[in-house]
């Protein structure tokens, strides 16, 4: 019997994080921009996540991510990008270097009503050198920052691009993630297209 050719090529895949503090919109960036339906591990908030999981700010989150979000968006034939949503809570910490693991870079998602929340985030990022953007999503009724204040009040290096966003809107979302490529493409020396 003869063997079958096919002259099918496998795409390239790029690995992209979503992190950011609890209740931040990881999962709602993953669901806006993925042509698939997302992967989620949602659990409801129970009574005893009540002693560690703050929902200031957020008190009308009633889920929360426990494993990682996953999506995917396909540039063309030869290129797949995989998104992998971080767990917000520090109890899920452990996952993170798995998911970071062979990542391009990441999308750190803030929250000017709990700001404080992302620094875990970039910490983890700027130790490992691994190359990030700044996501401010302007949530309905947030007071609204420039972004240069939230550039000085995470005290981010001045190459670190910082956008306003909105996690729902499908346009935001890939506007952060052709910033994250063009950062990485710029770190790395190599030629940035015009836009």
């Amino acid at each position: 019997m003869d063997s079958v050719r096919s002259d099918r090529r496998i795409p390239i895949a790029l690995k992209i994080l979503i992190a950011g503090g609890f209740g931040v919109g990881k999962t709602t960036l993953v669901g806006a921009v993925s042509e698939i339906r997302p992967l989620q591990t949602e659990e409801v908030l129970s009574t005893a996540s009540e002693e560690t999981d703050d929902i200031t700010g957020v008190e009308s989150k009633t889920t929360t991510t426990v494993a990682m979000d996953f999506g995917r968006i396909t540039i063309n034939d030869d290129l797949q990008v995989y998104l992998f949503g971080t767990p917000g809570q520090d109890r899920f910490w452990f996952l993170w270097d798995e998911l970071a693991f062979g990542a391009l870079g990441a999308v750190v998602l803030a929250d000017t009503r709990r700001l404080a929340d992302c620094f875990p985030s970039v910490d983890y990022f700027e130790t490992r050198n691994t190359p990030f953007v700044v996501g401010v999503n302007c949530f309905d009724g947030a007071q609204r920052f420039s972004v240069e204040s939230v550039r000085s009040a995470l005290d981010l290096d001045p190459d670190v691009p910082v956008l306003l966003c909105d996690a729902r809107d499908r346009q935001s979302g890939k506007e952060l993630l052709i910033a994250l490529v063009e950062h990485v493409a710029a770190r790395r020396g190599d030629p940035v297209p015009a836009a």
